[in-house]
């Protein structure tokens, strides 16, 4: 059994706005620590999969960025979609393209942000899922035990167990919940989040698309005729334009009978707003965390964060001040969900420099 890694770096990272721009967004800056968050995706899965069965499914804006982040990953492996079509064509041109020349490939389909420890754990985890999708033919996902009533991510609902230890089989996908229902799910002790990775045969998955997605089959198909071609990029480019936009969840996984799960006993976040990053940095002794050069005089709780220049708060609380050098956000702690609203704001009049 080969492992391969299909990593999904597509996104503009909205809700990480003023710091997140469509040339520069989430994934590709540094958050946490000196790496940004694909080049730590990317070293979490070393000594797991090879560096030359690492693929990358991004776009033409940001390819030059991701090919210049990650010297070790072959050119070639950094795939730039003409149209962001979301998940489920995204998974399913990196798997024709890995098929094309390994045809037993089990892929390991993640998002390029999410913030996950320890390494050892997260290798057990897949290594199970990866053993029972090849021995099987099932779809595996990861589903993270959840430690509060969240509603800003979908969860999962387990089944019955497998024929193998840890291995589930999927009762029912649930979208965001309002939080009397995140709560119920909680108390339940059957729902695990949804953590939007994916275990499973090449030929697995491409099957279920035939099955359940024939549209995109048939551009699949058409796609296949051209790989390793120098008419792939043409046609890459008329297909796309005719395909759905649809996320792998609504047009696989919830329709399919061969999906299971396995518990991710460990610590997992997919970095979903400034508030998400507060939650995950290491404050003062005030609550407060500080990037840049800063004043903070009376002030308890806050994120701030400045490019390069100076940056005083005083007598404030629970607040994102993120200021950079064409842009300043304010904003309370738990409205950085709302955040994404600025980018849509900037959207509608027109202002490209600030996106």
């Amino acid at each position: 059994m080969k492992l391969y890694a299909v990593i999904m770096a597509g996104g503009v990272g909205s809700r990480f706005w003023p710091n997140s721009r469509m040339e520069k967004p989430k994934q590709l800056l540094k958050i946490f620590n000196d790496n940004t968050m694909i080049q730590d995706t990317v070293d979490r899965l070393s000594k797991l999969v090879d560096d030359e069965n690492i693929f990358v499914i991004t776009n033409t804006v940001q390819k030059p960025f991701i090919v210049d982040q990650l010297k070790n990953i072959p050119k070639k492996n950094i795939i730039a979609e003409p149209f962001g079509k979301n998940t489920a064509v995204c998974i399913g041109l990196a798997s024709v393209i890995i098929e094309s020349f390994d045809k037993d490939a089990v892929t390991i389909t993640l998002p390029a942000d999410h913030l996950i420890s320890p390494k050892s754990v997260f290798h057990k985890t897949i290594k199970n899922a990866a053993n029972y999708a090849y021995k099987n033919g099932g779809l595996v996902t990861i589903g993270i035990p959840p430690t509060r009533p969240e509603t800003g991510y979908g969860y999962i609902q387990i089944g019955e167990s497998s024929s193998e230890q840890d291995i589930y089989k999927v009762k029912t996908f649930a979208e965001k919940p309002n939080v009397g229902t995140a709560h119920r799910f909680l108390e339940s002790g059957d729902f695990l989040w949804n953590s939007g990775i994916f275990i499973w045969r090449v030929d697995s998955i491409l099957e279920e698309i035939r099955q359940l997605m024939p549209d995109l089959d048939d551009g699949l198909t058409s796609i296949r005729k051209h790989i390793g071609k120098s008419t792939f990029d043409s046609q890459l480019s008329q297909v796309y334009g005719q395909l759905k936009n649809i996320s792998i969840d609504y047009g696989i996984m919830e329709k399919s009978r061969n999906v299971y799960i396995i518990r991710g006993e460990f610590n997992w976040s997919d970095v979903g707003s400034w508030e998400e990053v507060y939650n995950l940095s290491k404050k003062d002794e005030n609550g407060n965390v500080l990037k840049g050069d800063t004043y903070v005089e009376e002030s308890f709780d806050n994120y701030i964060s400045n490019d390069d220049k100076f940056t005083a708060v005083i007598g404030v609380e629970n607040l994102i001040v993120i200021n950079t050098p064409d842009a300043l956000l304010i904003c309370d702690r738990h409205s950085s969900q709302n955040v994404k609203h600025v980018v849509d704001y900037l959207k509608m009049n027109k202002k490209s420099d600030l996106l």
